[in-house]
């Protein structure tokens, strides 16, 4: 799969000789996106659970620096060894909070909305905020990814969200939680004619026709507290009729076929996450969408190091050398994982011959920074899709527990969104522009 996708020399054996049927359909949904004038940006948001473990005594092994600089002068911590070959491509700021996250337990829950602060409380979450500018014209605004997580008992540190993205009332949005959802949801199946779709989206139209009520009439004999919930009621509908509005504009284009067999459903832990990351390739490369959140599996990925630790447990690693030493080994093979991610968009070619990697910018972070810590959460940020963001460095900013609200707002206006704001944000971050 990987040598058709990358190598621009199979790519246009199989483009001639009509062996292959994937390219034709992603040529079809290219030509349905987006003017190719604009300059194309993607949005990707991976999320962990617990972070990455921190020092926490004299001489222990971090992942985190503790000096600000080039990589090339202060070298890589332990935990960050993996991306070694890709020093000059990511960059890491320190010294961002979560201000609208209190709750030590919570996990990754409200970190790309940013949780709930004093006037702001909860609200979209950034992703979904791009999606309706650089999204709104490709098969899927966005695409939500997720695991099948929290196991019960266990604490995988993403708090009881569905996923890491959240719609308008904050809520958190439920994600496709496997390779195979994935597959079946990107790639044409039987039953998915156009006519076929058609039928269904009419059924579920009809349904909607019957759940319709005069709102205005009905809400002034209601109290506050009713009409807030049938408010809610109707932003619900009218959600589910725009993912209508936007599967019937898109029913008479073909899904692409797939370029590979149908993945097992019982796939878990390194297996599942490097699958998922494949499938997000083929969705970022063909224009499926521009747009996308995963919530990285935390409990899975442990069992397949065979560390016999809950995530919890493993958070709690203070006390003990054999913890740290599986904690250390958790955030080795997640930086492997993400040193293959960018290969893997570094050796894809985009629509115009170019690196995927170079339209791409991709944030990688958590709420917690170590253990059940909030303060100075880490901050992992790459690809060449911001021009005026440089990679290859470890940033300190000034003040301490700079809203995290600021780095997003800082991450969407490099990829185009125009706004000046995002939730409690109080401006850019600065130091993270050249």
């Amino acid at each position: 799969m990987s040598d058709i996708i990358t190598n621009p020399h199979s790519r246009r054996s199989f483009l001639r000789q009509g062996a292959y049927c994937l390219a034709l359909p992603f040529l079809n949904s290219v030509a349905h996106a987006a003017p190719k004038t604009a300059a194309l940006k993607r949005l990707i948001f991976l999320g962990g659970g617990y972070g990455f473990t921190d020092s926490g005594r004299e001489g222990g092994k971090s992942f985190f620096p503790s000096k600000a600089g080039r990589f090339s002068a202060i070298g890589l911590t332990e935990g960050l060894k993996a991306l070694e070959r890709h020093q000059d491509d990511f960059t890491i700021v320190s010294n961002l909070t979560n201000l609208g996250v209190r709750n030590p337990h919570g996990g990754s829950g409200g970190y790309l909305n940013c949780g709930s602060f004093r006037e702001h409380e909860d609200g979209v979450s950034c992703d979904q905020l791009a999606a309706r500018t650089i999204g709104k014209e490709n098969r899927f605004a966005s695409l939500v990814l997720t695991a099948r997580e929290p196991i019960p008992g266990q604490g995988s540190g993403h708090g009881t969200g569905y996923s890491l993205s959240a719609d308008n009332r904050g809520r958190s949005i439920p994600g496709i939680p496997t390779p195979l959802r994935l597959y079946r949801t990107l790639f044409a199946q039987k039953g998915d004619s156009p006519e076929q779709l058609l039928e269904r989206l009419d059924n579920k139209q009809s349904i909607l026709d019957l759940v319709r009520v005069d709102g205005g009439s009905v809400k002034r004999t209601l109290s506050k507290e009713d009409q807030i919930k049938l408010d809610e009621y109707f932003t619900s509908v009218r959600d589910i009729e725009l993912g209508l509005e936007r599967q019937e504009k898109w029913a008479n284009v073909p899904k692409s076929k797939a370029p590979f067999d149908t993945p097992p459903a019982e796939l878990s832990g390194e297996k599942e996450i490097r699958l998922m990351l494949d499938m997000l390739i083929l969705a970022l490369q063909s224009d499926m969408t521009r747009v996308a959140s995963y919530r990285l599996p935390v409990c899975s990925l442990i069992n397949s190091l065979d560390i016999s630790l809950s995530p919890h447990t493993l958070s709690h690693y203070g006390f003990s050398d054999d913890r740290r030493a599986a904690s250390e080994k958790r955030d080795h093979k997640l930086m492997e994982l993400f040193a293959w991610f960018i290969d893997r968009l570094k050796e894809t070619k985009d629509l115009d011959d170019r690196r995927l990697y170079d339209t791409c910018i991709v944030s990688y972070g958590s709420n917690l920074r170590a253990g059940h810590g909030l303060q100075s959460l880490p901050a992992l940020l790459t690809g060449g899709g911001a021009d005026r963001i440089k990679h290859g460095r470890h940033i300190i900013l000034p003040k301490e527990d700079t809203s995290l609200a600021n780095y997003w707002l800082t991450i969407l206006q490099q990829c185009g969104v125009n706004t000046q704001k995002f939730h409690y944000s109080d401006g850019e971050v600065s130091e993270l522009l050249v």
